[in-house]
């Protein structure tokens, strides 16, 4: 399977991962080891930057082995997305950010307005930004026109599990952008969503609650790994053409009769 580049970085994993929601940051360690994921993405505003004495999730992430990823998840102004990226830059997290501009706090859909001034402020900063946006092939070129490293339209709500609820915009997002990485995020809620994800052609998956939340959280995150790897793979192949009726696996030429 070969690499994802984004900004001139390579990952040899298409699968990110989060942070939230885990039963402890032990947990959280265990699942991000068994995922495979190289990224880690960080809620800025959900970390103690200030108080060292205190236990953080950030102790249970080795950066020498993973890349951390802020975001800017809690946002509801481009101001407040542009500040938070900004201080995640100054405290030495990274200058890249998965920005997130909330626009309806109960189906946490973006404001694609504050998306995209915030995109345009912190690009033309030296920041990569991966903006979280809706399926929306119109805003997703205007991002990009912004200065967006990648674009990351959402497969459902965030936290919802739902799976991928329209893939007809996807598949027409995925047909129109090839200048930048396209990765699903929000909404997976099991193995074969994160599958279906990468059959479409996405670059990769981010996703969080569907391995915090599922039962035995270190297995879903296996599973989660297998599925982006084997979606990736069936992408790559190329299926097999939908017939109406039945073809016979073995021809009926040189049947003995």
């Amino acid at each position: 399977m070969n690499t994802l580049k984004i900004a001139g970085r390579e990952f040899r994993s298409r699968l990110f991962v989060g942070t939230g929601k885990y039963r402890s940051f032990q947990e959280m360690a265990r699942c991000h080891e068994a995922s495979g994921a190289e990224v880690v993405t960080v809620a800025v505003r959900r970390v103690n930057l200030s108080d060292s004495t205190q236990e953080s999730l950030l102790d249970y992430i080795d950066r020498s082995k993973y890349f951390l990823l802020p975001n800017t998840a809690g946002c509801f102004t481009a101001d407040e997305a542009i500040r938070t990226a900004r201080l995640a830059r100054e405290v030495g997290l990274s200058n890249w950010v998965k920005l997130e501009v909330i626009g309806d706090p109960q189906t946490l859909f973006p404001d694609n307005q504050g998306l995209l001034e915030a995109t345009r402020v912190l690009a033309k900063e030296g920041f990569v930004c991966l903006p979280y946006t809706n399926d929306d092939l119109v805003n997703a070129r205007r991002l990009i026109d912004a200065g967006a490293a990648a674009v990351m339209p959402l497969a459902a709500p965030i936290g919802s599990g739902l799976g991928i609820q329209n893939a007809t915009n996807l598949r027409i997002l995925r047909e129109k952008i090839s200048e930048v990485p396209l990765i699903v995020d929000a909404g997976v809620g099991t193995a074969s969503d994160a599958a279906m994800a990468m059959e479409l052609g996405y670059d990769g998956v981010l996703m969080n609650t569907a391995i915090a939340e599922a039962e035995d959280s270190v297995e879903m995150a296996r599973a989660m790994r297998l599925a982006v790897e084997a979606g990736r793979h069936a992408y790559q192949a190329g299926r097999m053409p939908k017939r109406l009726y039945a073809a016979a696996s073995s021809p009926w030429a040189g049947v003995v009769r």
